[in-house]
């Protein structure tokens, strides 16, 4: 039979019963056919004998079973593929035939035609489809109600309808009683289902403002908004450079210390260096006057073991004087470094025993809340809860605070030995960003400070409580007078980068919902006010970022010129948002929405301000002051604005004024052009070298892959044609090896070139470990007082180096490169003598030894490109060879030299695996012989080869290409701001020292710049802003 007939009747007799064979007692039937149990069907026996020697035997126990009576012809049933034609089955007798037994066993007969009934019965109730019984029916029987209404079957079919009807699959679904939308947007009914919807990532008080306008994602436990649906690249850059961007930052962690002032500073200095900048201990920010930021590392690992950046606030002193007071120290880290800090400061201050823990209500769900509570169901009236004593019962909406914790986690540590207390305020205190530079402006028009109130409105709430008792002290009253005439006064600025770097200022402002204007407009500044008569027809520029010097001698000018010079007095940074009992007063008895709408529905004049008088609440905030950009010598204070911290609860009360007065809402990618325009590096993308950095390049790595994958072959980058080893990601640790594997090779052959030469010459090359009493001259002392240090830094962490990488942040010798880098000489170049910089320059000889120390160090830098071309995530940063300059010169208009394309060596092997998995999803069985040998070397192979892609381990990657590499980028796209490509990211300090002593004095700092995607090598320009 053909193999489509085959299939045709394997089809047809799927669900016929198997033959079902019982073992016989009786002897062997005559002609070799044996009876199964009496039953009519029959197998011919083989024709060899399996034991020939007992065949005469087996032929007398068949005659004295065969009875002399007549023998019964029995219809021979054909066997497979007898007697068919073409056509079918053929007509006639065939010549076999067999005689039926004279008597049979009744039992066994019995049960064997038993067991072939239940067959045929079990293969005949069983479905071969997933239809109904109706469905079944003819089409001219079948009736629309048969599917509800079993009567209207015929009677055959009602049982088996029945049984279906039964199952769980065709049950109705009971509904909620509160089905309808109404009940669903009640508003106790929304806080059940939103605390429900928030499990897994917390919302912030934003999120529904942000989820009906942004592009949402789940990030570090938190449901954040990413980017704007709507086309707002450009409008955003726009309101960072003239008027002002509003973020949310509330998804920012902060951990609080309390404890003495002396035994914080003792330990936090084990945690930082100030090499990297100031530390905990500086004065400014030790007064509480500025806000701090600093990295930290693990506990006496510096500068390994990176834990990541973090900024800092000292709460201001009381005014004692005395050394060992209790003081508060606030240190606010991004949520995917929280985990890690919060661990360290717990080993290092020794913190053990938890003080409190956080035991949030249970969600109660939509069913339970119904349950609880008696629904009183009166003719002609709405529904109306009420609790057991018959009075309505308001709903407490849940306040989400605590997002990063889990609950029963306990949130607060104390230490035995120090006293000192660790403090989670995650979620308790919220933090918005507004940037650019007329963020001032709306901050004073959507603010307004509080009035003075010295009597309660109302004895039985606590509302205001604690504003009432300190308007009774006269100096914390003129220090409140002191922060507003302050307040007022920044209008009078042009820009917030005017003012000092972190400056703080402590404020306690009404409610904002009550000053909210009728039509949403910009807060443009008030010239008027603080310029003179003659400066009115200059119009007010906003990107002019320019002190008010040149104005006349008007009283606010002088106040502003005051305020400018000596910045914000160490009093007036004092806030009431330090306490928080004061800050749970302030959430608790806050004036719902619906009580100020139901107020201004009664107002005479409608849409005039609302009073509220000695009702409304008093809110303390903090205003910290962000310096925006200042590394570098372009763009001086880009990106400045100021962050407001707020008690929880009133997200919203201060969101939706703020984008009344002109605030543009950005998400995280706006997060991330604002710092790739500053040129510092962003949280944690830009931190290879702390545990979160690694995290999100993985994380980064799987869903660039995942994305390559989905594209077929035809339609992405071949990268192994392109030279591309890693495009989704930057492979730091071989980078490093490579470059010191190099750097010994390069030394060797330099030892061994000139070993017959002078010892004279031998001093003059570069040693593999400077001495440590090297002196190069004797201008250059304390230079090298602060080298010898680091020497010794790093001899005693030698073993430590030489396993892993770094971040270069000493602010010193980064300096120095920075000076390096930059041409002496050449067109549209000045000479920058190294004293501009406030350090003596050294030798070339002395900063190469004293950076052999470091043999695995990255350094952070910014490239701009010198013309056309935009740089990508992870583009190659290459040395240009000396043909490159060349080019260069002759041609100016030369963009980069092409790199050759590679061939690809793993596509042989690859369509090779897939031609033998095809083979063996067929069923074909491999040959024997070279295929075996083929399989074996297939075992040795990657398990997982993907075409464009280079398999671990990759090879050297500094000289895979035709031109070497020096690093990658982490971030890079064409600048707004700049006008041109502009990239960040890191390069190793061997191969930068390497390529910085071998180029000409004009071309110092060229570099080459080459997307993962293209062979094409552009010129840019690398600096090392400190």
């Amino acid at each position: 039979m053909s193999n489509a007939r085959e299939k045709k009747r394997a089809k047809k007799m799927r669900n016929q019963p198997a033959s079902v064979t019982l073992s016989s007692d009786c002897g062997p039937c005559p002609s070799g056919i044996q009876h199964h149990n009496g039953g009519s069907r029959s197998f011919q026996t083989p024709k060899q004998d399996l034991h020939p020697d007992s065949s005469q035997e087996f032929q007398q126990q068949r005659h004295q079973h065969q009875s002399p009576g007549p023998s019964y012809r029995k219809e021979q049933y054909f066997s497979k593929g007898q007697g068919r034609g073409r056509g079918g089955w053929r007509g006639g007798r065939q010549n076999v035939s067999q005689e039926m037994p004279k008597y049979i066993t009744a039992s066994t007969f019995a049960q064997a035609r038993a067991a072939e009934i239940n067959a045929m019965l079990k293969a005949v109730t069983q479905k071969s489809s997933n239809s109904l019984v109706f469905q079944t029916l003819p089409r001219h029987m079948r009736r629309r109600a048969m599917s509800h209404n079993i009567k209207r079957l015929p009677r055959r079919l009602r049982e088996i309808a029945r049984k279906e009807a039964e199952k769980a699959v065709h049950q109705k679904k009971e509904h909620s009683k509160n089905k309808c939308r109404k009940a669903r947007r009640r508003h106790v009914n929304l806080v059940v289902e939103f605390n429900r919807r928030q499990k897994k990532n917390i919302w912030l008080e934003t999120h529904i403002w942000h989820a009906k306008r942004f592009h949402m994602v789940k990030k570090w436990g938190y449901c954040l908004g990413d980017r704007p649906t709507t086309k707002s690249y450009r409008a955003c850059y726009r309101a960072m450079t003239k008027h002002c961007l509003l973020q949310d930052l509330s998804y920012y962690c902060c951990l609080e210390l309390n404890g003495k002032e002396e035994e914080l500073l003792k330990v936090l200095a084990r945690m930082c260096s100030i090499d990297t900048g100031p530390t905990f201990a500086a004065v400014p920010c030790l007064s509480g006057r500025l806000q701090g930021s600093l990295v930290l590392y693990r506990a006496d690992r510096y500068p390994e073991d990176l834990l990541g950046p973090i900024t800092f606030i000292w709460k201001p002193k009381d005014g004692s004087g005395i050394t060992s007071e209790t003081r508060q120290l606030w240190i606010w880290t991004h949520p995917s470094l929280k985990q890690d800090i919060l661990t360290e400061l717990k080993t290092v201050f020794q913190c053990s025993e938890p003080v409190e823990t956080c035991s949030p209500e249970p969600i109660v769900t939509l069913l339970q809340e119904e349950k609880q509570t008696d629904v009183a169901m009166i003719v002609g009236k709405k529904r109306k809860r009420e609790d057991n004593e018959g009075e309505k019962a308001v709903p407490v909406k849940k306040i989400i605070g605590d997002g990063t914790r889990v609950p029963l986690e306990s949130y607060c540590w104390t230490s035995q030995t120090t006293g000192v207390v660790i403090s989670d305020l995650t979620m308790e205190i919220l933090r918005y960003r507004l940037i650019g530079p007329l963020s001032h402006c709306v901050l004073t028009e959507a603010l307004k400070t509080a009035s003075i109130q010295t009597e309660m409105a109302d004895a039985e709430t606590e509302l205001n409580n604690w504003w009432v008792e300190n308007c009774k002290n006269s100096e914390k009253v003129s220090l409140h007078q002191r922060q507003e005439a302050i307040f007022e006064l920044l209008q009078g600025i042009n820009s917030p980068s005017e003012i000092a770097a972190g400056t703080i200022l402590g404020l306690t402002v009404g409610d904002p919902r009550v000053n909210l204007p009728k039509k949403s407009s910009k807060a443009m500044p008030n010239p008027e006010k603080y310029q003179g008569k003659e400066d009115l027809h200059r119009s007010w520029s906003c990107a002019q970022w320019k002190p008010l010097s040149n104005h006349t001698d008007d009283p606010d000018n002088e106040k502003v010129r005051q305020l400018l010079l000596e910045g914000v007095p160490v009093e007036c940074a004092h806030s009431f948002i330090w306490d928080q009992t004061i800050c749970k007063n302030v959430t608790e008895n806050k004036i719902p929405e619906q009580d100020l709408n139901h107020m201004r529905g009664e107002l005479l004049v409608p849409g005039s301000q609302l009073d509220l008088g000695p009702c409304e609440s008093k809110i303390p905030i903090l205003l910290v002051q962000q310096p925006g950009k200042v590394a570098g010598e372009d763009r001086p204070g880009w990106g400045s604005g100021w962050d407001i911290y707020l008690p929880k609860g009133w997200g919203m009360a201060f969101w939706i004024p703020f984008i009344y007065r002109g605030a543009r809402v950005g998400g995280l990618q706006e997060g991330l052009k604002h710092s790739e325009y500053k040129r510092t590096p962003h949280i944690p993308n830009d931190f290879p070298d702390c545990p979160a950095g690694i995290q999100f390049a993985k994380e980064l790595e799987n869903v660039l892959l995942e994305k390559f994958k989905r594209r077929p072959p035809a339609k992405r980058a071949n990268y192994v044609k392109l030279g591309t080893l890693a495009p989704f990601l930057c492979p730091w640790g071989q980078l490093t090896r490579d470059w010191e594997v190099r750097n010994k090779a390069q030394e060797e052959s330099v030892v061994t070139s000139s070993a017959d030469s002078k010892s004279g010459a031998t001093e003059r090359q570069v040693p593999c470990e400077p001495k440590p009493g090297l002196t190069i001259e004797d201008s250059q002392g304390d230079i090298m007082e602060e080298m010898a240090k680091i020497q010794n830094l790093c001899k005693e962490d030698g073993a430590a180096t030489s396993s892993g990488f770094f971040v270069l942040r000493n602010r010193k010798l980064l300096k120095q490169l920075s000076a390096r880098c930059r041409p002496t000489c050449g067109k549209g170049q000045r000479v920058r003598p190294a004293s501009k910089l406030g350090q003596k320059e050294m030798t070339e000889d002395a900063l190469l030894s004293i950076f052999k120390c470091y043999p695995r160090v990255l350094v952070w830098v910014s490239l701009s490109l010198l013309r056309k071309g935009s740089p990508e995530l992870h583009a190659m940063i290459c040395i240009p060879t000396q043909e490159d300059f060349l080019q260069l010169n002759k041609d100016q208009l030369f963009c980069g030299p092409q790199e050759p394309k590679h061939s690809d060596i793993f596509k042989h092997k690859i369509l090779k695996l897939k031609e033998r998995k095809k083979k063996k999803n067929n069923g074909n069985a491999l040959e024997s012989g070279a295929s075996d040998a083929l399989e074996a070397k297939a075992v040795e192979e990657p398990k997982e080869l993907i075409l464009g892609l280079w398999p671990d381990p990759l090879p050297d990657v500094t000289s895979h290409c035709s031109r070497i590499l020096l690093g990658f980028v982490t971030q890079g796209d064409f600048s707004l701001a700049a006008g041109c490509g502009e990239a960040l990211g890191f390069v190793n300090l061997t191969g930068l020292l390497h390529m910085l002593s071998s180029q000409p004095t004009d071309k110092k700092g060229l570099v080459l710049l080459r997307t993962p995607a293209s062979l094409q090598y552009r010129f840019a320009r690398l600096n090392i802003e400190v």
